[in-house]
């Protein structure tokens, strides 16, 4: 069965954030678009270069109205030295949420059980606390901001154009199509 359309299931948790730590639960997401971006673990090799990349986006994801989310199984206590310590991740102004005993990175179908980590994975959830979109793979393939900016842009649009779709490729601006049996094999 696929996560896609279901809603977040609850939880609770604590994130370093911009200094401080904070508590966060579904309920937190709730009324915005949010993007949940699992990861293994710090002090790793991939990992930094993807939040870094999504630290140089934020601002775009900020724009459209999304809040971004960086979880890994470590604990929050270790975001915060993680941030202290690595030029990459001190550009990082979003929530990393620690995920020490698991919850969220099994609510999400990531876990890795006999590493304790989590796979990466990346979500895009609706103001409602709906899953929209998914993409799980494996830990060496690390992910680009820019195409997850274009999945929320096309996440987004879907959601306020009913009866719209995007196609392959589809950019902000770009033509959509309208599903009808006029379209079968003309596309």
């Amino acid at each position: 069965m696929s996560l896609i359309n279901t809603q977040v299931k609850p939880f609770k948790a604590t994130a370093y954030h911009n200094g401080k730590f904070i508590d966060l639960s579904e309920e937190s997401l709730k009324g915005k678009w949010s993007v949940f971006v699992f990861y293994p673990a710090d002090f790793t090799f991939v990992c930094p270069t993807e939040l870094e990349d999504l630290a140089d986006n934020h601002a775009a994801f900020q724009a459209l109205g999304v809040d971004v989310y960086g979880i890994s199984t470590d604990t929050h206590f270790a975001h915060k030295a993680w941030h202290d310590t690595s030029e990459a991740i001190k550009k990082v102004q979003y929530p990393l949420i620690g995920d020490p005993t698991g919850l969220l990175s099994r609510n999400f179908e990531v876990m890795i059980e006999e590493e304790g980590l989590a796979l990466r994975g990346t979500f895009v959830i609706n103001p409602e606390g709906q899953i929209k979109v998914m993409e799980v793979h494996d830990n060496g393939i690390g992910r680009d901001a820019s195409e997850l900016l274009r999945k929320v842009r096309a996440a987004k649009y879907v959601a306020e154009h009913p009866g719209q779709v995007c196609p392959a490729k589809w950019t902000e601006g770009a033509a959509t199509l309208t599903p009808s049996l006029d379209l079968v094999g003309k596309i």
